[in-house]
């Protein structure tokens, strides 16, 4: 794709935010070292999901077991290195989602909720246009301030970039904030040349992943001052308002307001787990699969929606050659537990190759509204009538008493999964064994 070094936008009309990107540093880590009183930033610490599983995955790892080790987020158990130094502890949802919400009130003190937006547990945006008059600080000293008060009153470390807006901010974060020894990094409009376009890795910048980064390969375009420069008209063509977009941020150019809260429209739910240990036994495959059909059918029916299409995906374990399958299939709408429970294992009976398998997943899509019961040629509508009425009852139960106050019976047996995980927080656990370890 031709270069048009004659386009730019002008940052005279733009709009400029005092903004500031507040990530937490390896935060699940860190807050289990404070628990522990070791220091956050010296300490070789793991936060692991299924440590018993030699798949178990790490959540979180501290700053000196990322460099000291090489283990980050998504290593496997199986090639954590073994030293005698590393502590691995598992996670404690409940503790890092308390310790979320005491930081993000320290922010409250000082801005008002629509200029805060929870970008995930660990990391913040906060526009602080009102407040540095209200406090006379300069929007520097309020990242040092967040700094200094989040350490004191919770122990741990933050890095902050500070943008004229979103992006900037957190590109700002995420390529020189977390390196320089102050752990903050301001960009401005002005700066794009020389901090934009200068990130090395087109994976580095917001919004590029892998698959993205190949089809702007495929364009010709390389770095991310090549993809500034391309034709707005032409990328938005051939790739769409992503295109467009894409063009609009290679110049520091973000519109989004963090005031406008964004409610996405849901296309499919659905629910996935990397199970404990390899599964070859096909009974307990399909006690999995149906205990996941059945939990994703009460989100479903909590929601208000049936389901027009059903999709199921298995992973084999890594000693198969085979990768696994995933596949799907249009169903009459519904939201009823048997048949959608029915429909997944009917794909895995079609499809199943006899393989280890080591990931599951399931999801509906095609939603509808259920506003009135969808009568059909093949089911008596007084049998469809029981079926609604049995499943808002079993909704009830587990709404006051939880998902694993009633179950199928299956769910008792080796190699069931759901009781288990009612437990817990995210896929992950939420409780307070976090501290035995030897």
């Amino acid at each position: 794709m031709p270069l048009n070094r004659e386009q730019y936008f002008n940052y005279e009309k733009e709009k400029r935010d005092d903004m500031l990107c507040i990530d937490m540093k390896s935060f699940y880590a860190s807050v289990e070292c404070v628990e522990r009183d070791l220091d956050p930033l010296k300490t070789l610490l793991v936060v692991m999901s299924g440590e018993q599983s030699s798949g178990g995955l790490v959540l979180s790892s501290s700053p000196m077991a990322k460099t000291e080790l090489g283990i980050t987020n998504v290593t496997r158990n199986y090639d954590v290195p073994k030293d005698s130094r590393l502590l691995v502890v598992p996670p404690r949802m409940n503790l890092y989602i308390e310790k979320n919400l005491l930081i993000n009130a320290i922010f409250r003190r000082y801005v008002g909720d629509e200029d805060i937006l929870v970008y995930s547990i660990d990391e913040t945006f906060v526009r602080l246009n009102a407040s540095k008059r209200l406090f006379g600080l300069s929007t520097y000293e309020f990242a040092r301030r967040f700094q200094q008060d989040i350490f004191r009153e919770t122990g741990l470390y933050c890095t902050i970039g500070i943008g004229d807006n979103m992006l900037l901010s957190k590109l700002a974060l995420d390529n020189e904030a977390k390196r320089n020894l102050d752990m903050i990094a301001t960009w401005h409009y002005e700066d794009v040349p020389q901090t934009v376009w200068k990130i090395k890795k087109m994976t580095d910048f917001w919004g590029i992943n892998k698959r993205t980064e190949k089809r702007l390969n495929n364009k010709g375009i390389y770095s991310i001052e090549e993809l500034a420069y391309s034709d707005f008209f032409s990328m938005k063509a051939s790739m769409g308002l992503i295109g467009a977009q894409l063009v609009a941020h290679a110049w520091g150019i973000d519109r989004a307001d963090i005031s406008e809260t964004y409610v996405p429209k849901s296309k499919s739910i659905g629910n996935s787990q990397v199970l404990m240990r390899d599964y070859t036994n096909v009974s307990e495959i399909k006690i999995v699969i149906r205990e996941m059909a059945d939990q994703v059918a009460t989100r479903l029916r909590h929601r208000g929606k049936l389901a027009g299409c059903v999709q199921l995906s298995v992973g084999y374990s890594r000693n198969e050659i085979e990768a696994g399958f995933s596949r799907q299939m249009s169903i009459p709408a519904t939201n009823d537990s048997d048949l959608l429970s029915g429909y997944c294992l009917q794909l895995f009976d079609t499809f199943y190759t006899q393989k280890t398998v080591r990931n599951l997943s399931v999801s509906y899509s095609k939603l509808t509204d259920s506003q009135h019961l969808q009568l059909n040629l093949f089911d008596e509508p007084e049998e469809m009538i029981a079926r609604v009425t049995l499943n808002a009852t079993v909704d009830k139960i587990r709404r006051r008493y939880g998902f694993e106050a009633i179950v199928h019976g299956s769910s008792h047996l080796e190699g069931a999964t759901a009781i288990k995980r009612a437990s817990l927080v995210g896929g992950h656990a939420g409780g307070n064994d976090g501290l035995i370890y030897d």
